[in-house]
């Protein structure tokens, strides 16, 4: 995954709130388990549903200001792995902001904002054993970097740059889904093999995998993805499946319990958005999944 080097990268649409206070109620053990059981909802789109709090609403003001003077342009981003979430982001946002234009309708930018340990949202307080999520809330994206080093050592993901890229393809993903009302069909319906939360997730998959098949075309990157970024990508799917989570924690695999959906069914809608590049073509809602 290269990027150009000349590509001009916007840090305002991603918060650096590393390393800085945050408000309201701190997540604790008995509210969440371990982080087997958390790993069960990684990727989530609501994590009012686990998180401390109710309505931490951002604790403090985390500015784009330090990524500005550090990620300007493709070059950084190939350099470190904050710059490269600007760009990933940039890229990202550009493509759903021509679809959304396409077809008639208006694409709102949601920033992502970067944290380290605890950061307060809209959607409760969260930590980084949440996951990356995406609060509808407020419409922002939550990363903690150090997540992907997670992906690796507990989860078994082999990591890499295209890998980071598709978590963070997911969760705008989500981003996409709030702002069509995708959401809203989810209701109360939040666990099983083919429930409404399972079919949203992997919904998101798809979203990621149309990102990445028109990504070269928003002008951040040099070349079209390799087999190898896809790989990644794939590697990173299959290794938050709710089965090989819950094999891995507890030893068997309880379908009434999904929220996420199996490793194959992750990667499988992963390449159907890549292999066909049309946002249509990921109607999970309807048939079989």
């Amino acid at each position: 995954m290269d990027f150009d080097d000349d590509a001009g990268l916007d840090a305002s649409q991603v918060e650096d709130a590393r390393g800085m206070p945050f408000g309201g109620m701190a997540i604790g053990g008995g509210a969440i388990g371990l982080i087997a059981l958390v790993a069960a909802v990684l990727f989530g789109v609501n994590p009012g549903h686990i998180l401390g709090g109710g309505g931490g609403g951002g604790g403090g003001a985390p500015t784009a200001g330090s990524l500005s003077s550090k990620c300007r342009t493709g070059a950084d981003a190939d350099q470190a792995d904050d710059c490269r979430i600007v760009g990933v982001v940039n890229s990202v946002q550009a493509y759903w902001k021509k679809e959304f234009t396409d077809q008639g309708r208006t694409y709102t930018v949601a920033r992502t904002r970067l944290f380290s340990g605890q950061t307060s949202t809209a959607c409760g307080t969260a930590s980084s054993e949440v996951g990356p999520f995406y609060c509808p809330g407020d419409k922002r994206v939550y990363l903690d970097l150090g997540f992907f080093q997670e992906l690796h050592d507990r989860f078994g993901a082999k990591g890499g740059p295209f890998a980071q890229a598709y978590v963070v393809a997911h969760e705008y993903g989500h981003h996409v889904q709030d702002l069509l009302g995708t959401m809203n069909r989810v209701g109360n319906d939040r666990q099983g093999a083919t429930s409404g939360s399972v079919r949203l997730e992997l919904q998101a998959d798809c979203y990621a995998g149309v990102w990445a098949k028109h990504a070269v075309q928003t002008g951040f990157f040099s070349k079209p993805f390799t087999q190898s970024d896809i790989a990644e990508a794939l590697d990173a799917a299959g290794a938050v499946g709710d089965d090989r989570i819950q094999q891995r924690a507890q030893g068997r695999v309880d379908p009434e319990s999904f929220t996420h959906g199996t490793s194959a069914q992750r990667e499988h809608w992963f390449s159907t958005g890549y292999d066909t590049g049309a946002p249509s073509r990921c109607d999970t809602f309807s048939g079989g999944i």
